[in-house]
């Protein structure tokens, strides 16, 4: 039983967070002109040129995530997407009573709020792959390292001690 909840579920909780997204890529190939129109009906330059970043992201990082390879770094690039799109493409708060089910905006309030909800899990991936930990530690090896960052530390905690 320990193989399921230590092996097994965390591999299909990561394949159920992506897998929307390898669909996506292959939507946006049979579906090109309508994939090109959702790309220019935002404030965004560049159009269909957007689509060819969107699709590598959509097409490279799942298998990342899904097999652990650079997991924490794909993560943070598609919780970015995510959030992205969600701001850009699905702005459901710009449509006049986004509440009714007859508004345009009504879908739009259903796709922020799951794109959001893909960002929660994508936090987890990272945290998961031991990313902010990787970070924190980059920064304090720099911070160590730097005569000048120990330099104005050492001023500013000396500038700050107020007894």
């Amino acid at each position: 039983m320990d193989w399921l909840i230590n092996d097994a579920l965390p591999v299909l909780a990561r394949i159920f967070i992506v897998w929307i997204f390898p669909f996506s890529f292959l939507d946006k190939i049979i579906n090109w002109d309508t994939a090109v129109k959702q790309a220019k009906s935002s404030w965004l330059p560049g159009g269909a040129a957007l689509l060819y970043p969107a699709m590598a992201v959509e097409l490279l990082t799942p298998p990342m995530i899904v097999f652990g390879f650079f997991d924490g770094i794909a993560a943070f690039i598609l919780a970015g997407y995510c959030a992205v799109t969600g701001l850009v493409y699905h702005n459901f708060w710009t449509y006049p009573r986004f509440w009714s089910p007859t508004s345009e905006g009504y879908p739009h309030i259903w796709d922020f709020f799951k794109n959001f909800a893909l960002v929660g899990g994508l936090i987890f991936v990272m945290l998961a792959a031991g990313l902010f930990q990787t970070a924190e530690k980059a920064v304090e090896d720099v911070t160590l390292l730097s005569p000048q960052a120990s330099t104005h530390g050492a001023l500013l905690a000396g500038a700050m001690d107020v007894r």
